[in-house]
């Protein structure tokens, strides 16, 4: 159908851009996988007379959500070490749970199970950092879902065993095979600063230039590893970043929590990009990113689950919420982030951080179609006195019934068209039974 004239009648339609809220009884008009139109559902017939029409008069049209950091294969260790700090929880559970169960096909299988959860809960791309990172791109593709997948740069790469340059050499050929795809992309993905040489980060500033590539990675995490780090340069990690000319507008840094009003300031005159993970912050005992006075610096602040192993979810409007409430309460201000703003994250400021704003985050004529349409018809979605509010505040990742990327649709009254559910259960049950607890 994604060739065909499709037009979806929505009872609001979210365009996100521009920022006018959500329009009542509006339609979509989808043609060759794009947004031809968006206008009232009563002046379709007149200027659109011909194409396949659907009515979904209890919904809400609006952008795919956008996960701006997972490491999607982990799906697989979720619920394997909870409740524990974050070097603990790398040191004994995970990093040996990797080393001894790690392979392509662990990630093809764990990413496919990612992949569906995501679909089933309105994301239609996310950015991926983990091993194997071919296989999460063939997952994606198969599936439908846009992506992003990093190129690992991380010295003696426990399930790979490569060295930094080894791996780059690898992720070059990884980038040159999928550069043409329509849906799957790629980044520069090196775990954190702690990781890289001031050479390495150099040569990655090249590469990220000459290929045009964002690059993706853990910054400013824990204050420990902060701390540390000054320890070892007599700088912050970003500020030694920047030195090497790696904070730019194509840095995504991931979680940002541990920063200093300079540190802030570099970011936002840098124009770079901030990946805000709220719930794995809390979870992980990290601390609580200061995301208002980033968004009030200008800084472009997009969200994302970061891996099921430390969330334990792959559900952005849990991460919405959060993030709204946590900015309040760390702000004393009840308007620090408002519904808005959180809606902006998981969309709009989402495609941007991935270069993808003139393609996706939004509803506008000549974009892909990545629609989804959510169920706001049931009791606990009533009344319907700020439709924006009420996606923030009060509506869950399963009222998502339908979901198209491009214009094909992956999602029908919650139903699976490119997943065989099945097949994804059977293989979870049987890492399940190698993977130690």
């Amino acid at each position: 159908m994604d060739g065909q004239r499709q037009i979806l009648h929505g009872r609001w339609v979210l365009p996100m851009v521009p920022d006018t809220g959500a329009l009542p009884d509006h339609a979509v008009i989808v043609e060759g996988g794009r947004i031809r139109d968006v206008l009232p559902s009563l002046q379709v017939s007149q200027r659109y007379p011909d194409g396949t029409v659907e009515q979904l008069h209890a919904h809400v049209l609006m952008p795919g959500l956008v996960n701006c950091h997972t490491h999607a294969a982990m799906s697989l260790f979720r619920g394997l070490a909870d409740d524990l700090a974050l070097q603990k929880w790398l040191e004994q559970r995970i990093w040996p749970a990797e080393q001894r169960h790690v392979s392509e096909r662990f990630v093809a299988d764990g990413a496919r199970l990612a992949c569906a959860e995501m679909l089933r809960n309105g994301i239609t791309c996310f950015n991926d950092m983990y091993y194997y990172p071919d296989a999460t791109a063939t997952v994606a593709a198969e599936v439908g879902l846009r992506c992003r997948v990093g190129l690992r740069v991380l010295p003696g790469q426990r399930a790979l065993h490569l060295e930094p340059e080894d791996s780059l050499e690898g992720g070059l050929r990884i980038h040159d095979r999928w550069r043409r795809h329509p849906l799957v992309g790629t980044t520069l993905a090196p775990h954190s600063p702690r990781s890289l040489s001031g050479a390495l980060m150099r040569t990655l500033g090249r590469l990220s230039r000459d290929y045009d590539l964002r690059l993706h990675m853990h910054v400013h995490e824990t204050g420990e590893e902060v701390a540390d780090y000054m320890g070892l340069h007599g700088v912050s990690p970003l500020q030694r970043m920047h030195r090497q000319g790696l904070v730019g507008p194509r840095l995504i840094a991931v979680h940002a929590i541990h920063l200093e009003l300079a540190d802030r300031r570099l970011l936002a005159e840098a124009g770079a990009h901030v990946v805000h993970c709220p719930r794995s912050n809390l979870k992980l005992g990290n601390g609580l990113a200061a995301v208002a006075e980033l968004l009030r610096l200008g800084v472009n602040v997009a969200l994302g689950t970061d891996g099921a192993a430390s969330n334990n979810n792959l559900d952005l409007f849990g991460e919405m919420r959060m993030a709204a409430l946590l900015a309040k309460a760390v702000g004393n201000d009840p308007t620090a982030l408002p519904a808005s703003a959180a809606l902006r994250m998981a969309t709009i400021n989402g495609a941007r951080a991935l270069g993808l704003a003139d393609d996706i985050g939004s509803l506008e004529a000549g974009k892909w179609a990545d629609i989804i349409a959510v169920d706001v018809g049931g009791i606990a979605a009533h009344p319907h006195f700020d439709i924006v509010s009420q996606l923030v505040y009060a509506t869950g990742a399963n009222q998502v019934t339908d979901v198209w990327i491009a214009g094909r649709r992956l999602l029908e009254k919650r139903q699976f068209l490119t997943v065989d559910q099945q097949a994804v259960a059977a293989a979870v049950d049987n890492w399940q039974t190698r993977v130690p607890t």
